[in-house]
């Protein structure tokens, strides 16, 4: 239901800023002129305020916050490409890490300046900027204007109309904005965080599978040797076809084996290229053979306050929670108005009528009209608004209850797959490996001895196949457990599952061996 208060005034000119003038002087017409005067100043004096307190866009559109969290967690630089100059120094640095073999670091900051889903997010970034912008701007007037003309009469009008509940409210409104652009910069060095994350769990994939290649084509060279070998043999009727069948039997094993490792390697660095976003001529970068040594083991005392303190994923949380709180406040506030319209208008009439001697006689009129239109709930008193405000608050309150669960669980858990899959991994290097090679030899002297016959040759060659596959893939783990821990802590993009994976890579090589 709207309720409808005019006021009418003779008037000479107006604007968009005289109309508020305007409603004080509607409002205040008891007073003196003085006071008058004094109220329509004190009203303009308030809308400059507003103007100029309105947002406007940062000269780094958002990005440094993005680029002070990206230093502070990865010491690796970020970019907003959005001009041919910084595209071009972009590709430059690219380029010139492309000229080495990668590492992870180097793997990391290619895909941080060269990934476009990482710009899209970006994008984002200025886009609810521009929304931050747009919210903290006074609402447009809006401008009308009628002409009605016939034989004798002529009437134009002009109004001018705008909304005094979105101009009040502003300043809470603005903020709101505000506080969700700063949430929407992190959530773009999230991204960050997470392309990071995944690139390096990538290139440690890639590389195991580098590695795996060539140990299987060490493994192959040598098998094909034996099986020349046992062709010799066969020929001249030093070895049965039992034996020499076994030895060629585990020789095309091995080739299957090889096969697969090289789908593998392919595979995993066409992920790894998708990771830094490269194409064409970039795509001739090389990669190690073999993954790094182990790392030192990381120990942090408080790994669950640590995780609550600098999880990029909490402080959105949190963030979103505050700018809800705030809407629930407006929302509370205003939940008996919907909206106060002002509406100015000024009217020119003029008229002709004939006496009673026939005289034409012209008759004019000038008039202003101020109506100020509310919102009165009869039917609605804002319960639905109150209510939906108050149970989207609290959704977002048990959301970061269950966060802050989950994240002190993830921590725990990252740490203890970081820390088994170091230990498995020492285990490998330290005694399955080298019992593996003493066999290994001790088998090959008791053959050359006639000890033993070829059977037992193969199945030792066999085992060491797989007790090598497993530790590139244990040491492939302990990196990935490393960057899972890593980002269990600041966030963007935890894994999870390492020695799932650990165990399940075991699985899987021991499957292809048999």
């Amino acid at each position: 239901m709207i309720s409808a208060l005019s006021f009418n005034q003779p008037t000479e000119r107006r604007s968009a800023h005289g109309l508020v003038a305007d409603a004080g002087r509607a409002v205040l017409a008891s007073e003196t002129p003085s006071a008058g005067r004094f109220s329509r100043l004190a009203l303009l004096a308030g809308v400059a305020a507003l103007l100029g307190g309105c947002a406007s866009f940062s000269p780094d559109a958002g990005i440094g916050t993005v680029q002070a969290i990206s230093y502070s967690e990865l010491n690796k630089d970020v970019v907003k490409i959005g001009d041919d100059a910084t595209a071009g120094s972009a590709k430059a640095r690219v380029d010139q890490l492309l000229r080495r073999p990668l590492t992870a670091d180097t793997a990391v900051q290619i895909a941080l300046l060269n990934n476009r889903g990482l710009q899209a997010a970006f994008n984002e970034l200025g886009i609810a900027e521009a929304q931050m912008v747009a919210a903290s701007l006074p609402p447009n007037p809006r401008f009308g204007i009628s002409k009605l003309s016939g034989r004798f009469e002529i009437e134009i009008e002009r109004q001018v109309a705008g909304s005094l509940f979105a101009l009040a409210t502003l300043p809470a409104r603005a903020e709101i904005a505000g506080d969700r652009f700063r949430t929407a910069q992190l959530r773009a060095a999230e991204a960050v965080l997470k392309l990071a994350a995944d690139t390096r769990r990538q290139y440690y994939r890639a590389v195991a599978a580098n590695a795996q290649v060539s140990f299987y084509q060490q493994a192959k060279a040598s098998s094909d040797a034996a099986s020349e070998l046992f062709k010799r043999l066969g020929e001249s009727g030093g070895i049965n076809k039992l034996n020499q069948a076994r030895e060629f039997a585990f020789d095309a094993e091995l080739g299957t084996q090889l096969a697969q490792a090289r789908l593998q390697q392919r595979q995993e660095r066409e992920r790894l290229v998708r990771q830094l976003g490269l194409w064409g001529e970039d795509l001739t970068f090389k990669l190690p053979g073999t993954l790094p040594p182990l790392p030192r083991i990381q120990t942090v005392k408080s790994i669950e306050a640590e995780a609550l303190r600098k999880r990029i994923d909490v402080q959105i949380a949190r963030a979103d929670l505050d700018a809800l709180a705030k809407s629930l406040g407006l929302t509370q506030a205003t939940r008996f108005v919907d909206d106060v319209d002002l509406l100015g208008r000024r009217t020119y009439d003029r008229g002709r009528t004939l006496s009673e001697d026939g005289r034409v006689e012209r008759e004019t009129s000038r008039s202003r009209t101020l109506e100020l239109e509310i919102e009165i709930p009869i039917f609605d008193f804002g319960q639905s608004k109150v209510a939906l405000a108050e149970q989207t608050y609290m959704q977002a309150a048990n959301r970061l209850a269950e966060k802050a669960v989950n994240v002190r669980s993830e921590a725990r858990e990252a740490y203890t797959g970081y820390r088994a899959s170091y230990d498995i991994a020492r285990q490998y290097q330290n005694n399955v490996l080298p019992l593996r090679k003493i066999i290994q030899d001790e088998a090959l002297l008791q053959y050359n001895g006639m000890l033993t016959d070829v059977t037992e040759l193969i199945v030792d060659a066999r085992s060491r196949i797989l007790s090598n596959v497993a530790a590139i893939n244990a040491r492939r783990d302990v990196w990935i457990a490393h960057t899972d821990f890593k980002h269990a802590l600041i966030g963007g993009g935890w894994g999870g599952g390492g020695a799932v994976v650990a165990a399940s890579s075991a699985s899987q090589g021991g499957g292809a061996a048999h």
